[in-house]
């Protein structure tokens, strides 16, 4: 006689679709920490991108749970049908894995977040050496009834010298040119042509824009670096030569920025580069410069859509209200 245990199929209760004993809704429930190793192909060349994920879904009051297994069947598959061999766009990815939760998971709405470090080739501003620099980037998908919104980010390091020391060592040397002979002409002349010290800063811009509903795909994430590095005072680099120590502090020192000036030139770049994206888009940008003179470091920041952006920029008024990143990822979906 056969051993029944081993013949009869055992059905397995799906208690994640069960009634909680509590029915209420629950705004976000998910998986953090994803990690994951991405190869993206350009060409003959075979690019690594080390990358983590948060993806999340909201849950019916009379769902008890979501299946979290399905994340990682969900993550592994839209890594195979969507990067490789493409360039890699995190937003894209990230929104087709929040589509992917949303229907798997059975939920109105689904968020993912994606980060990756990568690397890229530069050259030097002077001696043209190449030298590996480390850049982030950030991508984030909401996908609802209404469609998919999607949030591209970047972040780079780069160099700041501070305006204000540099005011008042410009006006020391006036004082010792003038007690040495100088005439004020002579003067004017040496300060305009002379590099003025002052103290710097290593600063790390971050930078996002949202595409809403049926906007762009994908907002090209090069560009945006290429924005936070020129809102600083002198980009930096990793394996410099001689002349390029002097090119890179040279710069900086000629165009003095504070931390409020970053985050300001970003904004502008953003809307003079970008006239066809709608005014329901999102921006956000951040400057954090850590100190030489001080223990503590500096921070500014601006979010808002970009309709509010573009009015200030025109009319120079205070916007009364600034959309924070948080509501306008969970604006209302219908």
């Amino acid at each position: 006689m056969a051993n029944e245990t081993s013949t009869t199929i055992r059905t397995v209760p799906d208690v994640q679709s069960g009634v909680p004993a509590t029915q209420v809704s629950l705004s976000r429930v998910g998986v953090t920490g994803v990690e994951k190793v991405i190869r993206v192909r350009d060409g003959d060349q075979e690019n690594l991108f080390y990358a983590e994920m948060e993806c999340f879904v909201d849950l019916e009051p009379r769902q008890a749970g979501v299946h979290m297994s399905r994340f990682e069947e969900i993550v592994g598959a839209a890594i195979d049908e969507v990067v490789l061999g493409e360039a890699f766009k995190a937003e894209v990815l990230a929104a087709h894995v929040a589509e992917k939760v949303r229907e798997r998971q059975d939920g109105r709405r689904a968020e993912v977040s994606l980060t990756a470090r990568y690397p890229e080739t530069v050259a030097t501003p002077e001696s043209g050496i190449e030298t590996q620099e480390i850049y982030v980037l950030f991508g984030t998908a909401v996908a609802s009834e209404t469609g998919t919104r999607t949030l591209t980010g970047v972040q780079a390091q780069g160099m700041t010298a501070c305006p204000c020391a540099q005011e008042m060592v410009t006006g020391l040397s006036r004082e010792r040119l003038a007690a040495e002979g100088f005439d004020d002409e002579q003067i004017e002349r040496i300060v305009d042509v002379v590099p003025i010290a002052t103290h710097n800063q290593r600063g790390i811009g971050t930078l996002h824009i949202g595409c809403p509903e049926g906007g762009p795909a994908w907002i090209d994430a090069p560009e945006l670096l290429r924005i936070v590095e020129s809102s600083m005072s002198s980009e930096i680099y990793e394996l410099m030569k001689r002349p390029d120590e002097m090119a890179v502090v040279v710069k900086a020192h000629e165009t003095p920025r504070f931390v409020e000036d970053c985050v300001r030139e970003m904004i502008r770049q953003v809307v003079e580069g970008y006239p066809d994206l709608p005014d329901d888009a999102f921006v956000m940008a951040r400057q954090e410069n850590l100190e030489t003179i001080h223990r503590h470091n500096v921070v500014a920041e601006r979010h808002g859509t970009l309709g509010e952006l573009r009015t200030e920029l025109a009319t120079g008024e205070h916007s009364a209200h600034h959309v924070s990143l948080r509501s306008w990822l969970e604006a209302p979906t219908s």
